[in-house]
């Protein structure tokens, strides 16, 4: 399961801002990659106020930090193409400068993640390796309005 993680500094995001994003960067990811939507999660992390720096002054200027942790496996064209797509989304959708929104994208194999109590698969072979989740976890998934 892809993990992002925004962390906002120096703004305050609603919690439709939260939802827009988390969608966004889920769509991107399921689209640019061609995993399972409900394999993206998204955590938001507001820092307090004067407490990002830049060249070892405080920032005042907001700003909009997203780290992925994904599956290694993907080309370098298509980790661009989601890097991007996350990247004009959040600056959208957050209201930031361009030059505002940071975005890394780091790649883990899948054999050094366990995700749903299991390793995780390749890439491509997300359809055999979702069979295995309990019946108990679908039925938390699908009233949460996560469709697996």
């Amino acid at each position: 399961m892809p993990t992002y993680t925004v962390t906002t500094a120096n703004v305050t995001l609603t919690p439709a801002q939260h939802d827009a994003i988390a969608a966004a960067i889920t769509d991107a990811h399921k689209s640019n990659t061609g995993a399972p939507g409900f394999f993206a999660q998204v955590i938001f992390v507001a820092l307090p106020d004067l407490k990002h720096y830049i060249g070892g002054k405080p920032n005042r200027t907001p700003h909009v930090f997203v780290h992925g942790l994904i599956r290694a496996g993907r080309s370098a064209d298509v980790k661009a193409g989601l890097i991007q797509d996350i990247a004009m989304q959040v600056r959208d959708i957050a209201g930031v400068g361009a030059e505002d929104v940071w975005v890394y994208v780091l790649d883990i194999p899948p054999r050094q993640m366990v995700e749903f109590g299991r390793v995780l698969p390749d890439p491509g072979a997300e359809d055999e390796w979702r069979k295995g989740i309990s019946a108990l976890k679908r039925q938390e998934l699908a009233a949460a309005g996560v469709e697996i």
